[in-house]
């Protein structure tokens, strides 16, 4: 079986280590583990590993995070892979920094990397790992917010979480995803 994991982001030094970023630093702590070699592609930037019978298939898109569905479009149909093997990375503002919650479905909440998927693959029925990065900033300091970087103690926090959520990826393209909600969820 093939899997899409998608980790989002926005290229550029500018975004390295910022909060809308964490897709690409849990996909790179990913890529890293599994000795995967990233490639400079269309649309993006990708790697390729396996697990066992599972053949994944990392992306980083170039494109932006407001336009991630491009590339998330462009690779499931250049390698044949269905939307139910399709596994995004992503920051959630409605979570405390470090909480992770995967889902199989549903609204972008306000994030316009998910939202541009969705129009893109015209479906919200993918899976998605869902990173959180906090919410404290004043009302209207939103973007600073995202696009700020996170303290020592929270790196420390999210830097004891990347192996937690690379099982979650591994177990996803072998377990399944309820299974892997079931199991993962929970704790």
């Amino acid at each position: 079986m093939k899997y899409l994991i998608v980790g989002l982001g926005n290229i550029g030094n500018e975004y390295v280590g910022t909060r809308h970023n964490i897709g690409f630093r849990i996909i790179d702590a990913f890529a890293e583990k599994q000795k995967a070699v990233w490639m400079d592609k269309r649309y993006g930037a990708v790697a390729t590993t396996r697990v066992k019978n599972a053949e994944m298939l990392l992306l980083k898109p170039s494109t932006y995070m407001n336009l991630s569905g491009q590339a998330v479009r462009y690779w499931a149909q250049h390698e044949k892979i269905p939307v139910e093997n399709i596994l995004v990375l992503v920051d959630d503002l409605s979570l405390p920094v470090g909480k992770i919650r995967m889902r199989g479905n549903g609204s972008a909440g306000g994030h316009n990397g998910l939202k541009n998927i969705e129009s893109c693959m015209m479906t919200a029925n993918y899976a998605r790992i869902k990173f959180g990065i906090g919410n404290d900033f004043p009302k209207g300091a939103q973007i600073d917010f995202v696009l700020g970087t996170f303290s020592d103690e929270e790196n420390k926090l999210i830097e004891e979480k990347l192996d937690y959520v690379g099982e979650m990826i591994k177990s996803f393209c072998l377990q399944g995803l309820d299974r892997t909600m079931n199991q993962f969820n929970k704790k």
